[in-house]
């Protein structure tokens, strides 16, 4: 347990001494808040869908979260390059450990862009149905976290050099934004591209947030469960994925 708190509190020191990085991680989602959630806004309601910025602030919050987590594993890969990787795995510690605290490291980063993003929101003019579900809204997001933290770390430790790590990170991680309902609705849509939406796992955190402060489609309980299942798929992917790095 300590070699997990290690890892995680070395993560968030790292992150938090970054000021232009969390800067800059502010960018892509301040851009698609206020060029679409005001450019948009007069055609969302005279389709009588309500205000556009209401809708797509949630989603802007579950971008953030997945853009940090995804990335997280960047960090993998520096660690790798400059020799503190090869020093975490010699040492007496199950590699189950150094990728939970890797793991929650950058889940608990993604938590604080989606606070950070949220926050923007807020400032832009969002307001949440109810005040008293966004802790509801903070769970998802922490899930979605965790979720997309194990995937990256997965992916990370298969790769030795960034420019891999780029590639794949574009090729999943637009579609996975896209197909996620984060702006546009789910409903009514053709059935190929309602299939892809509903195998993309940010879907459900998506919703999930967007349910605890505005409106649900899927449901709660239904978020929840996928969150939690495809987490745990992850988590056992980076495990595997870790036990077979070379020192």
């Amino acid at each position: 347990m300590t070699a997990i708190y290690i890892l995680w509190l070395r993560q968030v020191k790292r992150y938090l001494r970054s000021r232009q990085q969390i800067i800059a991680s502010l960018a892509q989602p301040l851009l698609y808040l206020l060029v679409l959630g005001f450019g948009l806004d007069t055609v969302f309601q005279q389709s009588g869908q309500g205000s556009y910025l209401q809708f797509i602030a949630p989603g802007v919050v579950g971008m953030g979260v997945l853009f940090t987590a995804m990335f997280s594993g960047i960090g993998l890969l520096w660690d790798r390059q400059f020799g503190f990787l090869k020093e975490t795995l010699v040492a007496p510690v199950p590699r189950l450990h150094i990728m939970a605290g890797h793991t929650l490291g950058g889940a608990t980063i993604a938590m604080i862009q989606g606070l950070l993003v949220l926050t923007v929101c807020t400032i832009a003019g969002f307001r949440p149905a109810d005040v008293f579900a966004v802790p509801t809204a903070l769970a998802f997001m922490a899930l979605t976290a965790i979720v997309f933290a194990a995937l990256g770390l997965a992916i990370g430790s298969t790769l030795k050099d960034m420019q891999g790590f780029q590639l794949i990170m574009n090729f999943l991680v637009m579609p996975i934004f896209f197909l996620s309902g984060a702006l546009f609705p789910l409903r009514n849509l053709p059935p190929a591209l309602t299939v892809a939406t509903r195998i993309d796992p940010l879907a459900y955190g998506v919703d999930g947030i967007r349910g605890a402060l505005t409106l649900s489609q899927f449901g709660f309980a239904v978020d929840a469960a996928v969150l939690a299942i495809v987490a745990s798929a992850f988590l056992a992917l980076g495990a595997w994925s870790f036990s077979r790095i070379q020192v």
